[in-house]
């Protein structure tokens, strides 16, 4: 695997490349999350010579003023012994100067009706900062596909409209949310949990089963309405609380746009999703299910 920390490293080594790559984005700290979606884009690049390249840099621009920039695990040397048994052909780790060389005035800016709802209410600029580094890294690496963890549910959503409003020709593949055996989704940030609150953490996912289980139930009573799922979202997040947890949200949303869906799709086979997050002492969790 080639460890490459500058743009002209990485144009070269893409140019000599006998197809577009494939590509994973990522801030490091790598978990099997990650490498799952390494050996996903591998599997995807197959026989055709496209070589697997992975990043890693730490997006200040994502982050908030009161935000774990600072503090976020750097685990360069490790990721990269990581990504090379995973199958990964070329990491580019750039600094920051090398990325953000001048201040990065021009930035990609999402629709508010999907960057300012859930995750983007709670981290305004969230999603212009992703929206504007991935943007800038599909330039430099040129990718034909790209593979982003559905653990980020809203982030995956942002991208794909992204790429297919700027007519970029990038296939934007999803991976599945990888869980630990007792369904908490990997995730860098378990890392921040105490003992104890890594054995509690469980419960996040079991709030999603809990409000999934119940508009499965719902529909199939025909009693999913707008009020049940308003019943629903206010026993997870009150039973969250109980427990000591500091809920922003869980929700029941349509999958294809973030939004409430109506009574009538809540009725029929409208794909539903429950969106979640919480704070569990100083460490903010995110995931989902779908329905």
């Amino acid at each position: 695997m080639k460890l490459l920390h500058t743009i002209a490293e990485l144009r070269a080594a893409t140019a000599a490349a006998p197809a577009a790559p494939i590509f994973v984005p990522t801030m490091g700290n790598l978990h099997e999350g990650h490498l799952a979606l390494i050996r996903q884009a591998r599997a995807l690049s197959g026989d055709s010579g496209s070589p697997v390249v992975a990043s890693i840099f730490v997006n200040r621009l994502q982050f908030g003023p009161n935000e774990d920039f600072d503090t976020y695990p750097r685990t360069l040397q490790r990721d990269a012994e990581l990504l090379q048994a995973a199958g990964c052909d070329v990491l580019f780790a750039p600094s920051e100067a090398e990325l953000y060389p001048e201040p990065q005035g021009y930035k990609v800016v999402p629709p508010t009706e999907l960057a300012d709802i859930l995750e983007g209410a709670f981290r305004p600029g969230f999603f212009t900062g992703v929206s504007t580094v991935v943007h800038k890294l599909f330039n430099l690496v040129q990718p034909r596909a790209a593979v982003f963890g559905k653990k980020d549910y809203q982030q995956l959503m942002v991208i794909r409209n992204m790429v297919r409003q700027m007519g970029l020709p990038i296939e934007i593949v999803g991976g599945e949310t990888l869980r630990a055996d007792d369904g908490l989704a990997l995730s860098s940030r378990n890392g921040y949990l105490s003992t104890d609150e890594r054995a509690e953490a469980v419960q996040l996912s079991a709030a999603l089963r809990a409000v999934r289980e119940g508009a499965l139930a719902g529909r199939a009573a025909g009693a999913l309405n707008v009020a049940r799922v308003a019943e629903l979202e206010a026993q997870a997040m009150a039973t969250l609380s109980q427990r000591g947890w500091a809920p922003d949200y869980v929700l029941l949303r349509r999958q294809r746009d973030l939004l409430p869906a109506t009574e009538a799709e809540l009725s029929g086979a409208e794909p539903l999703v429950v969106l979640a997050a919480a704070k569990l002492g100083k460490t903010r969790l995110i995931d989902n299910t779908e329905v």
